[in-house]
């Protein structure tokens, strides 16, 4: 299979990236290289894999595949509260030039609109889980946007028709995510000796997966050739700020002194929670669960 990835230099990206070329998949990916971006990755000499640097928003060719799959996004919450043009940019005008390269090719000719979405699209909830038919809620100009781009995706399903399929995963972790995360913040500051920031009251519930489930998710569906439908993607692994950093520090021996609570994020979500029954019916299911998993 022919494989256009966007975003592959970046976390969960480059995870997908480094399991299609496993399979034996062709893969050219497209990067803007932002910050976040991975500069040097195992498989750069790789025959099976081509770098395309360029801006998603700006890209005017968009060669043939049999699927495209759009990481590419900037992620970051607080970024997105300090500024938002370029979440705007990235993450609605990139969709949307994308949408715009896959409806100019010929029908015969247009690969599957695979979008990586977020929980984060339905807002926060108290009690009990969202499911794909859930009304979106965003809650910050981040999730705002991602929630944008599913509207664009569908828009053009209706009007174009063109196939796709939408992902809403929750909270990854792993190796190779930038440090602004909570988690590798939490390593960092450990090894810097310095206090893990954690807003307000460290009390917010996240569900917590691990990045190569997520992948595996992703590669479930496609390889079951899922087409025009939306799945949440979760380990329902549910941890506070709070436990998630205990955890850390346990790895380092460290104790609860080592945290540090700041100002809370404007908007901040309480609890997130997404009901996975449709794609664990299909057949999938998480291998990592209970707790943060250490890959290290």
């Amino acid at each position: 299979m022919k494989i256009i990835v966007t975003g592959g230099r970046g976390f969960i990206g480059s995870h997908f990236v480094e399991q299609a070329l496993h399979k034996g998949h062709l893969v050219i990916d497209i990067d803007k290289m932002t910050y976040a971006a991975s500069r040097k990755l195992p498989w750069d000499n790789n025959p099976n894999y081509t770098l395309i640097e360029q801006d998603i928003s700006h890209l005017e060719h968009l060669p043939t595949s049999d699927i495209i799959v759009n990481f590419a996004a900037e992620s970051h919450v607080d970024n997105s509260i300090n500024s938002s043009d370029v979440f705007v940019n990235s993450n609605i005008a990139g969709v949307h030039n994308l949408l715009e390269l896959v409806r100019g090719k010929q029908t015969y000719d247009r690969p599957l609109f695979f979008h990586i979405s977020t929980d984060e699209v339905y807002g926060d909830r108290q009690e009990g889980t969202f499911n794909e038919d859930d009304r979106l809620r965003p809650s910050n100009p981040y999730s705002a946007s991602k929630a944008s781009a599913e509207m664009l995706v569908h828009a053009y399903k209706r009007t174009y028709d063109i196939d796709y399929v939408i992902t809403r995963s929750s909270n990854n972790y792993g190796e190779r995510q930038y440090e602004e995360k909570l988690i590798p913040k939490c390593i960092a500051s450990i090894k810097n000796g310095k206090k893990i920031p954690l807003h307000g009251d460290g009390t917010y519930v996240r569900d917590w997966i691990y990045v190569k489930d997520n992948v595996d998710a992703i590669f479930f569906l496609i390889e079951n050739g899922v087409k025009n439908d939306i799945f949440n993607i979760a380990a329902e692994n549910y941890l506070t700020n709070i436990e998630v950093a205990e955890s850390i520090l346990k790895w380092y021996d460290c104790g609860r002194e080592k945290i540090q609570f700041v100002e809370n994020r404007w908007g901040q979500d309480l609890r997130y929670a997404v009901d996975v029954s449709k794609i664990m019916i299909l057949g999938w299911k998480c291998k990592h669960q209970n707790g943060i998993h250490k890959w290290f």
